[in-house]
């Protein structure tokens, strides 16, 4: 059957990703930010149909795409877990008091006017402790978003502060899965790795912490006292505000930073959340269902909802109602069903030749260091766009460019580097990606919205670019090196 397969062609190639475009673009226009609940799936299922003719007509056997199909969607199973532990999670939270209480404190601490700022600095904090960005979206996040609700601040900005903190932690952290797979892909040391990543990371970082700065200069601090008064005496009234509902958050974050993998961790803070609201929340979780059964019954079956549907909330304040009413597994399900189609479409494109072709035509005229990390961060950005997926995003790239960089004298450590300034920072912006979606359900926030204010992120891939260009940090092999590397590539 090999023989009767046909390499595609870059047109071969180019044609599925095209009407995506296009198809994505009319999604948009149409639909708005509704766009990712349905017409987005429905495009990327289109474009996947449109691959996998492509494939079928170079030779390929439906049978295989099909393989790949579930191949890909495999890969994407743990990130489901995932999300439907997290919406349980974000669901019990809000009935134990946990989420409430971090946003009551926060709007007695922070500031206003270093609000933005201080937000990406606490992400980033976390995030480089337990070496995960989703987890740092999921708690002190979606706490951030409420004490923003609370000083009437943007909505926008505040999650592109959550998410330019908790990418930079996470990239730096070696707790973290994507930064100890790049430099595995790559072939290069994880500490040498991440100090190497520093010299694009800390500028980058520190530029948006300025920009953050300066926007939260511009908030009026006087004109929301008022207003987080009364949401804080609304709190105060739907629920018990006290030190220990921040328990099942400390619980968590010990978990996380002793490696238990997130699944676990996070289903166990969300069975924590439950236990705390029936311990601490008695009277709210009484009053949340009315049924023929005792008091003991309701009461487990509030908690039981609030794991797989959330929780509801009628206060006087509607955007504290839009705020806490919200979780369970279900809030999940159509971030799912779009990582879903996002992995399909992907899969085929990889299965049957079409990112290979892709990415051997962008390696053509590529001379200079500049050009090849430059062309290795847009590959990156480019499979997070087709794929959906930041982990492919760092490993198809990895496994096609790891030779042309010794080739080219380059130190892998460039490679490294270069996969996550490209692969990992970008993965949130991309709405249909599943990290973009991920942040979408977790902060209420949609990527298109605080895509332009997640500085970090839009800043330290142009600075990784600028910097291979002029030729800063740029570590070249030692020529012994590369010759024992050509010896040895002859002699196999």
């Amino acid at each position: 059957m090999d023989n009767q397969i046909k390499a595609p062609s870059l047109i071969d190639a180019l044609v599925p990703i095209v009407v995506l475009v296009l198809l994505m673009g009319s999604s948009v226009y149409l639909f708005g930010y509704d766009s990712s609940y349905g017409p987005n799936q429905i495009a990327l299922l289109i474009g996947m149909f449109l691959a996998a003719g492509v494939g079928l007509k170079n030779g390929y056997k439906w049978k295989t795409i099909e393989e790949g199909i579930v191949a890909g969607i495999s890969m994407s199973l743990g990130a489901c877990l995932i999300l439907l532990a997290v919406g349980s999670l974000i669901g019990t939270w809000m009935l134990a008091g946990t989420v409430p209480t971090l946003i009551y404190y926060g709007l007695s601490i922070l500031n206003p006017s270093l609000f933005y700022a201080a937000s990406c600095l606490i992400c980033a904090i976390v995030a480089m402790s337990i070496g995960s960005s989703w987890t740092t979206a999921a708690t002190i996040g979606v706490a951030l978003i409420g004490v923003a609700t609370g000083m009437d601040l943007s909505l926008a900005i505040t999650a592109g502060a959550i998410v330019s903190g908790a990418y930079f932690g996470d990239k730096l952290s070696p707790l973290s899965e994507t930064t100890n797979l790049a430099p595995a892909v790559a072939g290069t040391d994880l500490f040498q790795h991440i100090k190497y990543m520093m010299w694009t990371t800390v500028p980058s970082f520190c530029i948006a912490l300025i920009l953050f700065t300066i926007l939260g200069f511009q908030e009026d601090g006087a004109a929301v006292s008022s207003r987080i008064s009364d949401m804080q005496a609304l709190l105060v009234t739907e629920f018990t505000i006290a030190w220990y509902t921040l328990i099942p958050l400390f619980v968590l974050l010990f978990l996380a930073v002793n490696k238990m993998p997130a699944f676990p961790a996070v289903s166990i803070g969300a069975l924590i959340g439950g236990i705390w609201a029936l311990l601490f929340q008695p009277s709210l979780v009484s009053s949340m269902l009315e049924t023929e059964f005792g008091d003991t019954i309701t009461s487990l079956m509030v908690v039981w909802t609030a794991l797989f549907d959330g929780v509801s909330f009628s206060t006087p304040d509607d955007n504290l109602n839009s705020l806490l009413s919200r979780g369970g597994m279900s809030s999940m399900l159509n971030t799912i069903w779009l990582i879903i189609c996002a992995m399909s479409f992907g899969a085929v494109l990889e299965k049957v030749g079409l990112l290979t072709a892709i990415v051997s035509a962008a390696l053509k005229g590529a001379t200079s260091a500049g050009d090849m990390v430059s062309r290795t961060i847009l590959t990156c950005i480019g499979t997070n766009l087709v794929t959906a997926d930041q982990y492919i995003s760092i490993v198809m790239p990895g496994r096609m460019y790891k030779e042309e960089f010794e080739k080219r004298n380059l130190h892998q450590l460039n490679l490294s580097r270069s996969l996550e300034d490209g692969g990992t920072i970008t993965s949130p912006l991309i709405p249909w990606n599943t990290c973009g979606a991920y942040m979408h359900s977790v902060l209420g926030v949609h990527p298109f919205s605080y895509i332009f204010y997640a500085f970090f992120n839009l800043l330290n891939p142009i600075l990784a670019v600028i910097y291979a260009y002029m030729g800063i940090k740029i570590l070249r092999l030692e020529p012994p090196k590369v010759a024992l590397r050509e010896e040895a590539s002859k002699a196999q």
